[in-house]
């Protein structure tokens, strides 16, 4: 999502396709939460089928509008359509199984401490003990707050 959001901010008019998917799998997530609250195990096919085909064509919008093009944004636009293309299953496998997160939040949550003590220790700890120490107190704290 952020991918999308700085290409289609760099050019709102020439990068429709980007709110497009944006809007593609925003609308799939708000279709998933309510799958879940009726305790429902799948979206029903015909929305499954209507949110692949939007992702399908914003896809498609995106490679015509960048193909021709000789921008640094137009190959970062390629390079993420690629990853849309090589990485569909996944990035859809939210809609698909219900049981999987649309975002990584938790994960990204759970690195963040690490991320923080590593930038206020100056980049390094000091001793490979005092990691495996930091680690092993930091994966009980996360651990009982989840």
């Amino acid at each position: 999502m952020r991918d999308l959001r700085s290409i289609s901010d760099a050019d709102p008019d020439g990068q429709v396709w980007a709110t497009a998917m944006a809007t593609t799998l925003t609308d799939a997530n708000r279709a998933a939460h309510t799958a879940r609250e009726r305790d429902a195990d799948r979206l029903d096919e015909a929305t499954l089928k209507q949110i692949r085909n939007h992702y399908l064509g914003a896809r498609a919008r995106g490679r015509d509008d960048n193909q021709d093009e000789d921008t640094a944004l137009a190959d970062k636009a390629r390079t993420l359509i690629a990853r849309f293309r090589r990485f569909e299953n996944m990035i859809l496998r939210f809609a698909t199984d219900l049981s999987v997160p649309f975002t990584n939040n938790a994960a990204e949550r759970a690195c963040r401490p690490v991320k923080i003590q590593q930038r206020t220790s100056g980049g390094c700890w000091r001793t490979l003990q005092g990691l495996t120490d930091f680690a092993i107190v930091q994966s009980y704290l996360d651990t009982t707050t989840k």
